[in-house]
């Protein structure tokens, strides 16, 4: 299957670069998408060399199946990163995998096809799922929660300054018509902000908040990351791409967390060595962005931040 939209795979060199790719390893690529990062990984990889991409979206799956057909060494599953654990478990290779990519948000093709409910630049069925035969569409979640609830998705994943009033605007529009096009919600959330951002669309806050709670994106990285570690060998790379405040500071306090190990606990001024903290990774390097070459070829790349790790035990 074709969608006919293209994506361009952001950070890509520097996010295989930092899995240190090994000839031999097996790897994890969480975020298939349309396969940037798991082709160029496969070139690393020698004939012993295994590669597992996981995707919800069905558009991304019969892409990797395509890749699959081609290569014997790259298998693609139809899961949430948050469920690798027991699908690892199950393949005997809990443990055992060599590096772990996220590369988290929604994909281009998702976005820029109206049909998928992503995005308001293109009127299209409201819906919002990465794999829509599962979950609840973002038309029926506005159809029937609450406009507290409603307000606190826009507020706590689109950080909405005017989520309560937006919400009660969607409400009180709702009980008179039901909204099932991205472009009518779009067209009642921009009235009801009353303070424009330049060079943003007034419904962008709510729409990314939608999103996010429609996929329960949080919720799955926050378990994708602990299943993740645990997946990993000693000495295994754990490399997350995100796009926005909310992911990053997930993954940000779940590394420094985990390399801090026991000092939390500690007097800061005990003396004692590093070691005896028993932290579980090292974190490798600073916070790396886009360059200002990719920035300028793909705009979508300004808001990338990736972070790096080393599983120690």
């Amino acid at each position: 299957m074709n969608s006919g939209f293209t994506h361009i795979t952001v950070l890509l060199d520097e996010a295989v670069e930092a899995l240190a790719v090994r000839a031999d390893g097996c790897y994890l690529d969480g975020t298939f998408g349309r396969g940037g990062h798991s082709r160029l990984i496969l070139q690393h990889l020698g004939p012993g060399g295994r590669l597992l991409g996981f995707d919800k979206d069905p558009q991304a799956i019969a892409t990797g199946q395509a890749l699959a057909a081609e290569d014997g060494r790259f298998v693609i599953v139809q899961r949430s990163f948050a469920e690798l654990g027991s699908e690892l478990e199950s393949r005997g290779l809990a443990g055992k995998v060599s590096g772990v990519l996220l590369d988290l948000g929604v994909s281009s093709p998702q976005l820029d096809d109206p049909e998928r409910g992503f995005s308001f630049m293109n009127d299209g069925p409201l819906d919002m799922r990465m794999d829509p035969s599962r979950g609840i569409s973002a038309a029926d979640f506005i159809a029937t929660a609450s406009a507290e609830e409603i307000a606190r998705v826009f507020k706590e994943y689109g950080e909405e300054r005017f989520a309560k009033r937006m919400a009660n605007a969607v409400v009180q529009r709702r009980e008179t018509q039901r909204f099932e096009r991205t472009g009518d919600l779009a067209e009642v959330l921009k009235v009801a902000n009353p303070a424009w951002e330049k060079g943003k669309n007034p419904a962008t806050r709510a729409f990314q908040g939608l999103r996010i709670h429609v996929n329960n994106e949080l919720g799955d990285l926050e378990a994708g990351l602990e299943a993740a570690l645990e997946a990993l060998e000693i000495g295994g790379r754990l490399v997350v791409i995100s796009f926005h405040s909310l992911e990053d500071r997930i993954v940000k306090l779940f590394m420094r967390k985990l390399a801090k190990g026991e000092a939390d606990k500690m007097p800061r001024d005990l003396p004692i060595r590093f070691q005896a903290f028993d932290p579980k990774i090292k974190i490798l390097g600073k916070a790396q962005f886009a360059s200002e070459t990719e920035t300028k070829a793909n705009p979508r790349s300004r808001s990338a931040v990736m972070r790096v790790a080393e599983k120690l035990r």
